[in-house]
Parts: structure tokens; C-alpha cells; sequence
């Protein structure tokens, strides 16, 4: 069996993190962890499930004792794939494996947007750094299209990318009205409250204080924000100054989100640019209807798919959330498009690419169009 060796930033909470957690269930390879960083809580969850994950300490972005470190580990290990997710991760994992003579490197593009990467702008000298530590590697995957076209912008010639999406459990996001009623206590919000929520980090590109001025607009809803990140002390204080900090729950980083889903009424996801769009994914498998700007993962789909998704254009301000937010409630039918995306697919197409062949790419569908406001 193929011995992987997965480099990873990060363990904390998020939706790159997550996938990969997802993914070491699934995938029919001999897999082992490694993290730039620490491992953290999700980290422990990975270890309790059996697969070995190792700390390299790196302190910084410019630490580049963990290279050495890497380097000994993979040769240590004698990996035959390495596979690099998030930017700094795709840096060092891929020199790391060429020097320790890696017969395969593939790298995940989780979080490429237009004009930032993982929340950060992308300067000419990030640019310059990924092209170049790109061509060490074997392949580059993209979550969608969308990721696929803004790495040919930069310059990754396209038979160096292919398009794996992320995968979901549907199993695991079914709506349950225990869960539903246990996160609305834990939380303090009315079980007859009509909840309106969104899961994610908290960095300026989602788009979060688009919610909060919604609410201040649509008396008795209250909101559910799950993640956490640089914003949420911002946000938290527009929440106040806009007289809905009442009816605001921040729930900081959480590695259960199906609770969290299922103490929702809608989902609402604001951001204007996404890589794939996860959470709107895991939102209609936990039953919920959908508002939201950006989501490749249906952007390709017919619309027929995903019935209960509302695109909203970026334009579209806070009365226009309220509108949205205030119509759609309820659960409603897992849709058609949960299933195009099952884990188990995706992990049988990156397995089929760590022994150099190539996953089929499926069947392209048009796009879907923005419903106006």
C-alpha cells in the first residue's frame, strides 16, 4: 500500500484542516501527518483515529529550521508520495520532498483567491515563491474551476493542474433534532428563534459584518457565527454598536459543525470569493437552505441541483441580506448536488493520482446564474 505523507500548516479549525481530516478516513493509502505548527486539538482527533501525526515546532513564516526537520522526517519515513496543503505548507513540503528524493509530490490548492491567498494578499514575492517551489512538485490539485483558472493566471502551466474537489459525509451533517435542541440551550437561544448562521474564520474577506447589519435590520433574528480569527473582536463590537450583540452567538472554533448546523434555520455565507464553498455544501446536507454570494461547487452544477440556494450578487447590501435571511427557513431536501461531491469519489481519484494516473475529471456542467436582488 501506498505510504503518504500529508504536510499540512496547520491543525486548528478550518475548512482545509478539516478536509484533510475528513480525507485520512477515506483515502486507501498508509497516511501519517505532519504539521508545520502544532497539532492542536484537531490534531489529537487525527492521533485518536489512528494515524501518526508529527510536530515540526516551525515558529514563523522565515523558520527555516523546519526545513531540515522535513527533510529528515520524509527520508526517515520513506514516503513514496508527499502530499502539501496550504501555502506554507506547499513551500516547504515541496523543497522538503524533492531534497529527501520524493518520487511523488502533489500539492492541494485549498485557498487561492482573487487577490489573496488564505486571507493574506498575494504580492508579486508570493507569487514569484509559489511558481517556484510549484515546479518541484509531481502534480497541483485544485478544489474547482474556479482554483484550477487563478492558478493558470499565475502562471502553473495547466497540465501541471487537475480539479479534485472537496468531499463531504452527508451522513455525518443529518439534521437532528436532538443536536438541534442541545446547541440552542448550551448557546441560550429560544428554541422558536428563527436562527440565521454561518460557519467559518472570521478574516474580512467573508464578509461576516454583512450579517450583522442584516440583523440590525430584521427585528427578532439572531445570528449563530461559528469560527474564529482576527476579526471576530470587530465584529463583536459591530454587533453591540448596531444593538444586536443580544442576539449574536460567537462560537469561537468548533470541530462539530453538524451541531452547529443543526441549531440553524438558514445559512448564509457572504463572501464574495471562494475556492469551492464547503460550508454552503455541509449546509445542505444538514437540510438548510442556503443564501450566498460566491460558491463554486454549484457554480457548475445545474440549478435543479441545489434548489434551496440563493445566490446573491456581490453587490447586494445588508436589506438585501435581511430580505433573503428573513424569507427562507426550515428544512428542507437534501439536494442533488451533496451527492456529486461524496468523499469517498474524491478520495478514490487522489489515490488513483499518488500512482501517477490520472482521476477523471466528470462531466462538465453549465454554470449556474446569479438570482438578482
Amino acid at each position: 500500500m501506498t505510504r503518504v505523507l500529508h504536510v499540512i500548516t496547520g491543525l486548528e479549525h478550518g475548512g482545509a484542516e478539516h478536509q484533510l481530516a475528513l480525507l485520512l478516513r477515506h483515502l486507501p493509502a498508509e497516511c501519517e501527518v505532519a504539521t508545520l505548527t502544532h497539532a492542536g486539538v484537531l490534531g489529537e482527533r487525527i492521533r485518536s483515529g489512528g494515524v501518526p501525526v508529527h510536530e515540526l515546532g516551525m515558529r514563523g513564516n522565515r523558520d527555516l529550521g523546519a526545513l531540515p526537520r522535513l527533510v529528515r522526517l520524509i527520508r526517515d519515513g520513506r514516503y513514496g508520495v508527499v502530499h502539501t496543503h496550504l501555502y506554507r505548507a506547499c513551500v516547504y513540503g515541496r523543497i522538503a520532498a524533492r531534497l529527501a528524493g520524493t518520487p511523488r509530490i502533489i500539492a492541494t490548492e485549498h485557498s487561492l483567491g482573487d487577490g489573496h491567498i488564505e486571507g493574506r494578499r498575494t504580492t508579486r514575492a508570493v507569487q514569484a515563491l509559489y511558481r517556484a517551489t510549484e515546479r518541484l512538485g509531481s502534480m497541483t490539485v485544485a478544489v474547482s474551476p474556479t482554483v484550477a483558472a487563478r492558478l493558470r493566471a499565475w502562471g502553473v502551466p495547466s497540465g501541471r493542474i487537475t480539479v479534485i474537489p472537496n468531499g463531504i459525509d452527508a451522513a455525518a451533517f443529518a439534521f437532528d433534532p436532538s443536536r438541534r435542541a442541545g446547541t440552542r440551550r448550551r448557546l441560550g437561544i429560544p428554541m422558536d428563534a428563527h436562527v440565521a448562521g454561518t460557519v467559518g474564520r472570521l478574516v474580512p474577506t467573508k464578509r461576516i459584518d454583512l450579517l450583522i447589519g442584516a440583523a440590525a435590520r430584521t427585528p427578532g433574528l439572531r445570528l449563530l457565527i461559528a469560527g474564529d480569527g482576527p476579526e471576530r473582536a470587530r465584529l463583536e463590537r459591530l454587533a453591540a454598536a448596531l444593538g444586536v450583540a443580544g442576539r449574536t452567538a460567537f462560537t469561537g472554533g468548533t470541530d462539530d459543525v453538524a451541531s452547529v448546523l443543526a441549531a440553524m434555520d438558514v445559512y448564509a455565507a457572504p463572501s464574495a470569493q471562494e475556492t469551492f464553498g464547503l460550508g454552503v455544501l455541509e449546509a445542505l446536507a444538514a437540510g438548510l437552505p442556503a443564501v450566498h454570494t460566491a460558491c463554486p461547487a454549484l457554480d457548475d452544477l445545474p440549478r435543479d441541483d441545489a434548489p434551496h440556494a440563493l445566490r446573491l450578487p456581490a453587490a447586494a447590501g445588508p436589506d438585501a441580506w435581511s430580505a433573503a435571511l428573513a424569507r427562507r427557513a426550515g428544512r428542507v431536501p437534501v439536494p442533488p448536488a451533496v451527492g456529486r461531491y461524496a468523499v469517498a469519489e474524491q478520495a478514490a481519484r487522489l489515490a488513483r493520482l499518488y500512482t501517477g494516473g490520472a482521476p477523471s475529471t466528470g462531466r462538465t456542467r453549465p454554470a449556474r446564474e446569479s438570482i438578482p436582488t
